[in-house]
């Protein structure tokens, strides 16, 4: 295993490096659930390394590169297991539109041998997207000009592919779910009259979240609940680092695992998946290959069991 840098205590395990490599040699059928970002098709560059995703010299070559890894993820999911993997369509150069790089993820999940699962949309706000992208699509003085080259603040997806197989350990909630992970206000009432409930079946605070989880379109995820990152940012990348929010990690670790599993990422960037996975009861696996990435992730899943740092931790700029 080639790691430059490496952090193994019982909650988790975290290593600089290459995640192709890392997880060659790691056992088969062992991670209960991953989640994670890969680079998205060569939009931004991450780093200067032959081995970044971000490098490849073309679309088709990301794929390519991309297989070893969900192949080998494949390989050390249990059956009838999750990955999920968080994307979005890429906006093609000189006004040629889109690609739809969701789809192509699925395609490719497909025809490795995943199960294509579920897709979610997680909302994105117009005017904060306008600002960040700077996309003369989003903005309003464009409708003045020519609203043909409009369009919108496209959604975020989550997709979802399932392992074939029986899972042998299921992932029961006999109480029913009782963490919601959003920006919604509960009920009224709901959750003083429910919170300690024991019949699932007359739990009505556990039907409200999920409700909010079950349904394909996310609106309530908290776009800035997400860990620093500002530090692990250098001169040699775009300015694009921003972690996925813990609301869909949260999520995804309540739905698809259970405690005690290990939960893993590939692309760990600032440790947001392991801080997830942690404080939900869960064991941590990633893998980073840039170093800045690496040490940021080290500082923050540092505090993962402080109670305070569950509140003051996020980045809300």
């Amino acid at each position: 295993m080639a790691v430059n840098d490496q952090k193994i205590t019982k909650e988790y395990a975290i290593y600089n490096g290459d995640c192709i490599e890392v997880m060659r040699d790691l056992p088969s059928e062992s991670v209960g659930l991953s989640i994670y970002s890969p680079p998205f098709g060569g939009l931004y560059n991450y780093s200067s390394s032959d081995l970044d995703l971000s490098n490849a010299l073309n679309y088709d070559q990301f794929f390519e590169h991309y297989d070893f890894c969900v192949k080998d993820l494949l390989r050390l999911t249990k059956a009838g297991r999750m990955t999920c993997v968080h994307a979005a369509d890429v906006p093609k150069k000189g006004d040629r539109g889109i690609t739809d790089f969701p789809g192509d993820i699925i395609r490719q999940h497909e025809r490795i041998g995943w199960d294509y699962w579920a897709r979610f949309a997680i909302w994105k706000e117009p005017l904060r997207v306008a600002i960040r992208t700077r996309s003369k699509g989003l903005m309003h003085r464009q409708i003045v000009k020519d609203s043909s080259l409009c369009n919108n603040a496209g959604a975020d997806y989550l997709l979802v592919f399932r392992k074939p197989g029986e899972n042998k350990d299921p992932i029961d909630h006999p109480e029913g779910l009782s963490k919601y992970c959003g920006e919604r206000e509960i009920p009224e009432g709901l959750e003083e009259q429910y919170r300690n409930w024991k019949d699932a079946k007359t739990n009505k605070l556990a039907h409200w979240i999920w409700q909010q989880y079950a349904s394909s379109f996310w609106d309530d995820i908290r776009i800035n609940h997400v860990l620093p990152y500002r530090q692990a940012r250098n001169s040699e990348e775009e300015k694009h680092v921003h972690p996925l929010q813990l609301d869909v990690i949260e999520r995804c670790v309540i739905l698809w695992s259970n405690p005690r599993d290990i939960v893993a990422t590939p692309f760990m960037g600032v440790g947001s998946e392991v801080y997830g996975a942690l404080i939900n009861d869960r064991c941590g696996l990633g893998i980073e290959l840039k170093d800045s990435y690496y040490r940021q992730a080290t500082k923050n899943i540092g505090e993962a069991k402080s109670a305070e740092a569950q509140i003051s931790l996020f980045d809300t700029a």
